[in-house]
């Protein structure tokens, strides 16, 4: 199971210094990344994900990447690990900084940095899920960038692992459900699947919006709340077993949650048919 990674232009070794140690991504998260599922040694819905990896670059104050250069390193990094492994499942990241900086929160005119990492990976059929104590703020400057500061994800998730899980549900601060660290909720109730606004402060996930496309053109009763439709609360239901959760992120694909802080829970007939669909889809529509 190798891990191949190009940074700035050429292959490194996984113990190989390839970043200087002053690049602003390092010494204080300056910077954005994108992670894309690999499927058969292709990188799925890549135009989409470097769509994203712009807009959050843009709205981080950065430059938009250099699409080519991203490219190439997204090739060179998949043409090796085909070579070492061979066709495979597995993960794409994609990580661009603002170059090297100064020690501060302050920036310097520099080029930035490009370093793009493949490794094979399985994905886990189901999730357990707990609660976070933590909420997201959807009125932070960063409120829906995917970008490298990502501190508050981790502490989130060690919570949630502490538990017995493995990813941790955060409401945002007006006591509504957001999202999870590295993925969007779904929730299925009524015989249907809703999920949060963007406006909740969740991130525009690639999965998430396939998953309504794909379920619009299905007739599949898949959609974005209403407001207020959603409140954090309506874990309870789920705990309860009168409501079911589904996540969905690269990674996840439509993954159903079994279980809920302690609490077992039941797939939803509504979460096995966006799952199967988007199975279905993913390998046949490769960059949608």
């Amino acid at each position: 199971m190798s891990l191949v990674i190009w940074a700035e232009g050429r292959l490194v070794g996984q113990g190989e210094a390839a970043l200087s140690a002053v690049d602003h991504g390092i010494t204080v998260g300056d910077g954005v990344f994108e992670t894309c599922t690999i499927f058969d040694g292709r990188a799925f819905a890549l135009t989409r994900h470097l769509r994203r990896l712009a807009r959050s670059a843009t709205g981080l104050g950065l430059a938009a990447p250099d699409e080519q250069k991203v490219r190439d390193g997204v090739a060179a990094a998949l043409a090796e690990a085909v070579r070492l492994d061979g066709a495979f499942d597995g993960r794409l990241r994609i990580t661009v900084t603002a170059g090297v900086g100064p020690l501060g929160s302050g920036r310097v005119d520099a080029p930035q940095t490009v370093v793009v990492a493949a490794q094979q990976s399985a994905m886990a059929p189901t999730s357990r899920s707990a609660r976070s104590p933590w909420p997201r703020n959807e009125r932070s400057a960063v409120a829906g960038l995917k970008t490298t500061s990502y501190a508050e994800n981790v502490v989130a998730l060690a919570d949630a692992v502490g538990k017995g899980g493995d990813e941790s549900i955060l409401p945002n601060t007006v006591g509504d459900l957001c999202e999870g660290t590295g993925s969007n909720v779904f929730v299925e109730r009524d015989g249907e699947l809703v999920t949060p606004t963007l406006d909740s402060g969740c991130l525009a996930g690639i999965t998430r919006a396939l998953t309504l496309e794909w379920a619009a053109e299905e007739g599949l009763p898949v959609r974005e709340a209403k407001e207020g439709e959603l409140p954090f609360t309506v874990l309870d239901e789920v705990s309860q077993g009168r409501a079911q959760l589904a996540l969905t992120s690269s990674g996840r694909n439509v993954q159903p949650v079994v279980w809920l802080d302690g609490a077992d829970v039941e797939v939803g007939e509504m979460t096995r048919a966006a799952r199967e669909l988007f199975e279905r889809n993913c390998r046949e529509r490769l960059d949608p």
